[in-house]
């Protein structure tokens, strides 16, 4: 079955979640939860992680993980994998204990706000989930998240950083820092408590939810073309899917549209007054479905080609056509011959 690809680089910043499989429980009690913490320890203390913020739910986990080393997958996989085998143990089970793969979102981190959301959404999701009373209790009393570290220094790990965290939100690791801090994360618990919505708070935590990656348009297009490392040729291409890919795919097929029109000097705004399948187009899908995997309602809306169903027709048009021909000239001044 096709996987998302994972982008690994150095110091890259990612939202990392996973949850139990079949939505089953993946602590039963906070020994459980010391495990967890203890193995994510092992694992910043092996790959060289920075953690910002974390919080343990009943079936599920957040990190915003920092890798200093593009090495994600494989701290992910001893992660994960050393944790299922002790909760295994100590509860005399086998098999699975997580649903599938872990969502790991890259993160902008060092311009805009995207941070502060991100390490935000993380630490009130007890409050989301009302684990606590909104309305007289705190967000510090919920103990299984860096939230309540992030108010007493004393009580922090090693890998966990708060710097960034808190930097991000406009304070310093100092006791003024931390109490402005707390007043403003209560005041967001009050907004949640407030909210018939307790999800829709913040219309930006969508793009967590369902995004594949959070941060700006420049930093997504960054985040594409290092996409091509991963994805390599058109062969191992076909092990991926997600949203991701197909706006890498798109992304090179723009580039390659770009190229083709230049080279068969034809203007962009000419597309829409030339016949729906004429050589030249024909040409220029051939080359399109030769070099990616676009959609054919993609290819016939950029080309202004008609309906998606015309690109079969116009493929098995040029597989009929004999070499020598105006269409085959084309083709060949793509460099994308049969």
């Amino acid at each position: 079955m096709p996987r998302k690809p994972r982008i690994e680089y150095a110091g890259a910043v990612y939202h990392v979640m996973s949850r139990g499989n079949h939505q089953d429980a993946i602590y039963r009690d906070n020994k459980d939860r010391e495990t967890f913490l203890d193995t994510l320890g092992e694992a910043c203390a092996k790959t060289g992680w920075l953690v910002h913020a974390f919080v343990l739910m009943g079936n599920h986990y957040h990190l915003l993980l920092e890798t200093p080393h593009a090495n994600l997958v494989v701290g992910m996989k001893w992660l994960q994998g050393t944790y299922t085998q002790r909760f295994n143990a100590r509860h005399k089970l086998w098999g699975h204990l997580f649903q599938g793969r872990y969502k790991a979102l890259p993160v902008e981190a060092d311009s805009g706000d995207y941070f502060s959301i991100l390490s935000s959404y993380i630490h009130l999701n007890p409050a989301r989930a009302r684990l606590f009373d909104l309305e007289s209790g705190k967000l510090s009393n919920f103990p299984w998240s860096s939230y309540p570290l992030y108010l007493k220094p004393a009580k922090r790990p090693g890998w966990l950083r708060v710097d960034r965290g808190l930097g991000a939100s406009g304070q310093e690791d100092t006791a003024a820092g931390r109490s402005a801090y707390q007043r403003i994360m209560q005041k967001r618990v009050l907004e949640i408590a407030c909210s018939s919505n307790p999800q829709e708070v913040d219309a930006r935590w969508a793009e967590l939810r369902r995004g594949w990656c959070f941060g700006s348009e420049l930093f997504q297009e960054t985040m594409l073309e290092k996409l091509d490392e991963v994805i390599g040729v058109r062969g191992r291409r076909d092990s991926f899917a997600g949203k991701e890919v197909v706006l890498h795919d798109e992304t090179e097929a723009e580039k390659l549209l770009a190229n083709g029109l230049k080279t068969m000097g034809i203007h962009e705004e000419m597309l829409a007054e030339m016949p729906k399948g004429s050589d030249e187009k024909v040409a220029l899908i051939w080359m399109l479905k030769k070099r990616t995997h676009v959609s054919n309602k993609w290819i016939a809306e950029r080309l202004k080609s008609g309906h998606p169903a015309n690109v079969p027709r116009y493929i098995a048009k040029m597989r009929a056509t004999s070499s020598g021909s105006s269409l085959r000239k084309w083709t060949e001044m793509l460099k994308c011959e049969d």
